[in-house]
C-alpha cells in the first residue's frame, strides 16, 4: 500500500487535494439484506478489463464497459487501461489484485459467501465522467437480473 510518507512532495499534495473533493451525501443508498454466507457477489473494477475476444477500451464516447463471464480464466482477460500512471505488474503476477474472482470462488466453497454471479463488469476509469449514469443505470439492471446482492468495487 503506497503511504503519503513515501510519495513526492508533488503526488502528496494531489492525493490530498483529490480528498478534499470528495463529494457527501445526504442520503445512504445502502438497504440490509441476507447474510454474508447468502450472498450473490458480483465484481466491478475500472481496471478495464475485458475479455480477449473483446474489443479493447479506447478513448471513444461509447466505451463505458465491458461484461466479464464468471467462468472466465485468468488467461483470458486483458488490461487495455492506458494511463502512463497506471502499474500492471500486480496485475500482471496475480489478476486478484484487480479482479478477485479466484478468491470469490474460494469464499463459496468455504460457504463464507453464497455465489458468485455469472456476469461481472469492468470500466475504463480513464472514461469515467460524472454524467455517465446511463451505463451505471444499465450495469445495475444486469445486476438486478442475476440476483446480484453484493458487488466488491475494485478502483484501479
Amino acid at each position: 500500500m503506497v503511504r503519503l510518507e513515501t510519495m513526492s512532495e508533488a503526488e502528496r499534495v494531489i492525493t490530498q487535494r483529490m480528498a478534499q473533493i470528495c463529494p457527501s451525501f445526504e442520503t445512504w443508498p445502502c438497504v440490509n439484506g441476507p447474510p454474508l454466507s447468502q450472498r450473490r457477489v458480483a465484481i466491478i473494477t475500472t481496471a478495464g478489463l475485458h475479455t480477449r475476444n473483446d474489443r479493447p477500451f479506447q478513448l471513444v464516447q461509447d466505451d463505458y464497459y465491458r461484461v466479464i463471464p464468471g467462468d472466465v480464466r485468468a488467461n483470458d482477460l486483458v488490461m487495455s487501461h492506458l494511463s502512463a500512471g497506471m502499474d500492471r505488474t500486480g496485475y500482471q503476477r496475480d489478476w486478484n489484485v484487480v479482479f478477485p474472482l479466484d478468491r470469490l470462488r474460494e469464499l463459496v466453497k468455504e460457504g463464507i459467501i453464497g455465489s458468485v454471479a455469472d456476469f461481472h463488469y469492468s470500466y475504463n476509469s480513464s472514461r469515467a465522467k460524472e454524467d455517465s449514469t446511463d451505463p451505471i443505470r444499465e450495469v445495475a439492471g444486469f445486476l438486478k437480473k442475476d440476483k446480484v446482492d453484493a458487488v466488491l468495487l475494485f478502483p484501479s
